[in-house]
């Protein structure tokens, strides 16, 4: 078995339906291109077609042969979308026609820029004029300069020519990102006696492998076996046309247009910010856009509705949920009057349009949002946090100077906004509850508009600290009466470690239920029970005193020496107990650990 293929360049066709853009194929490849006997029958493609071949440089090259017939046209755009070069055919004895302007037109439409015009059927009429004519036409498009050729496929004249140009414009093709997830959109699938269910398409970006784990929808599935042209491999790379055998999936569970992808580097959306691109309506329809369109990207096509924002900003609505990212160029189609559009997606988590005038101010967002990492830094900037995984699978790059907390990202400079925030929030709330030190995490949360608790500890700067759960000022302390009245306590227990106040001693000195609590909060009293409190070191104290009775010893030896009253022997007892610092014995007797 061959280890990994990779290397293969992968062009489609584009053009009429009688302009022989299978036999062309066939001559180039040596293979028959359409699938089926209906197709053979009735000398058209009516679905995609697939052959391959090894040119005299050594490069393999994969030829997806699509349907030229303006019924399938459809079937036209789910070969052509995941393709970064097109075999432009024409015939000579035909010339353009209006479906090679509607094939051109998607090409236009989705930006394709690495083209081979083959003037076909040299042999019939004088391939010049229509040579000129077209490659003139091909200008004006995203495509721009391509260099033509004339061949008779049926004569084999200028079929080297063809092969040589097509060498030529493969040089040419940029490199994919192999390092990418896998995203691969499925155009076919199809049982194999023996070995299941089988899905193939084009492998624009990243590798897969046998024995890979891939997304499908809500689930994960395993890959079983890939080939690649027809042999078993062990890993494809892109660029390539592949095949892959799926675990535990059958036929009737898949579709053309669903994607197979790389767990959790995709984000399905049902509604998406683009921009428009060049690439245009057919000639003599008007420019109004229409309310409802079909999307296709790659292999899949879904019904939209559109709303436009203003200028070339629009929002779709999806009928059906697609896994897209940033950057991905979308063809719309206005089925009904024979018309595309290119559209560059701009955000897969956009904001909610409520406020009047919100539509226009998003579209002056969308035109002034930079692209690359600049873009990543203004998009970050906008959001002010998202999870870093959500981002990534946005397909946004992460700013290097953004902040990483936890799961967490945080735009540049946020940190630090929102830590200057942060001690007047403190301020605010000890005004409104001064026996408190200071609000809680959540409520600190809460008031700086964070979507996550964790966050909070990344914005506590001193004086502010974190403690027993919420954000104080480290040297606050209490109120000034309440202070006085805690010392007063200290006193006392300074003298007599275990004489803890009684209530009625505890009202007196002014300190009730939320006095104490704030005292202990402070550190400066301890609750070892309610009703009972005592001065911090106690644990200490009571285990010095302790260690000076023999073991096992009673709650009343431990009550003599300590020398206080059952009241607080009891619950100091079990408070020491559940530290850990004595342990119970059968016989109710304790003894230190």
């Amino acid at each position: 078995m061959d280890v990994t293929a990779a290397g293969m360049d992968v062009i489609a066709t584009a053009g009429h339906v009688d302009h022989g853009k299978s036999t062309l194929v066939r001559a180039l490849t040596g293979m028959e291109p359409d699938r089926w006997e209906e197709e053979r029958r009735r000398g058209l493609t009516i679905d995609l077609g697939f052959a391959w071949t090894t040119l005299p440089s050594g490069r393999r090259l994969a030829v997806v042969d699509v349907p030229g017939h303006e019924r399938f046209v459809g079937n036209m755009l789910a070969g052509v979308s995941s393709v970064p070069a097109a075999l432009v055919v024409v015939a000579a004895d035909d010339g353009w026609s209006a479906q090679t302007a509607e094939h051109v037109a998607v090409l236009d439409a989705l930006g394709v820029r690495h083209a081979l015009l083959a003037v076909t059927k040299a042999d019939l009429a004088d391939p010049a004029p229509v040579l000129a004519d077209v490659r003139e036409r091909l200008a004006a498009t995203s495509m721009g300069e391509v260099p033509g050729v004339a061949v008779s496929a049926a004569t084999g004249a200028g079929v080297p020519d063809v092969v040589a140009a097509l060498e030529s414009l493969l040089t040419g093709l940029p490199a994919p990102d192999r390092e990418a997830p896998v995203r691969l959109w499925i155009d076919r699938a199809f049982p194999v006696k023996g070995a299941g269910t089988v899905v193939t398409g084009t492998l624009a970006a990243g590798r897969v492998a046998t024995g890979d784990r891939l997304q499908l929808g809500d689930r994960e599935v395993g890959v079983r076996g890939v080939h690649s042209l027809g042999q078993p491999v062990e890993r494809a790379e892109a660029t390539a046309r592949v095949a892959l055998n799926l675990r535990g999936t059958s036929v009737e569970e898949l579709a053309r247009g669903d994607a197979l992808l790389t767990p959790g580097a995709f984000r399905s959306t049902t509604e998406l910010d683009v921009t428009l691109a060049r690439g245009g309506w057919a000639a003599g329809d008007d420019a109004r856009l229409p309310a409802e369109v079909v999307v296709h990207v790659g292999s899949a096509a879904v019904g939209a509705r559109l709303r436009p924002l203003e200028g070339a900003a629009v929002r779709l609505r999806l009928a059906t949920p697609l896994p897209l990212r940033i950057r991905d160029r979308l063809l719309l189609r206005d089925p009904g009057a024979r018309r595309v559009l290119g559209a560059d997606v701009r955000d897969v988590d956009p904001p909610e349009l409520r406020r009047r005038g919100a539509a226009r101010r998003r579209a002056e967002e969308l035109a002034a949002q930079p692209a690359g990492t600049a873009g990543a830094a203004a998009e970050l900037a906008r959001r002010r946090f998202v999870r870093t995984a959500d981002f990534a699978a946005m397909g946004w790059p992460l700013p290097e100077q953004a902040t990483a907390v936890g799961p967490w990202l945080l735009a540049p400079g946020l940190v630090e906004e929102l830590s200057a925030a942060l001690p007047g929030i403190v301020a605010r709330y000890r005004q409104l509850r001064p026996l408190e030190a200071g609000p809680p995490v959540a409520v600190a949360r809460r008031a700086l508009e964070l979507p996550d608790d964790e966050l909070v500890p990344a914005v506590v700067r001193p004086p502010l600290a974190l403690r027993e759960g919420r954000v104080v000022v480290a040297t606050a302390g209490l109120p000034a009466e309440v202070q006085q009245a805690v010392d007063g306590i200290r006193d006392r227990l300074a003298a007599d470690p275990f004489a803890a106040p009684d209530a009625e001693e505890l009202r007196a000195a002014g300190l009730g239920p939320r006095e104490l609590a704030a005292a202990v909060r402070d550190g400066q009293l301890v609750k070892i029970a309610d009703g009972v409190h005592l001065a911090p070191g106690i644990e200490e104290q009571a285990r010095a005193r302790l260690a000076g009775v023999p073991a096992p010893f009673t709650l009343s030896q431990a009550r003599a020496a300590w020398g206080t009253s059952r009241r607080v022997a009891v619950p100091l007892m079990e408070w020491l107990d559940a530290r850990g610092v004595t342990e119970r014995l059968p016989d109710n007797t304790r003894r230190l650990r």
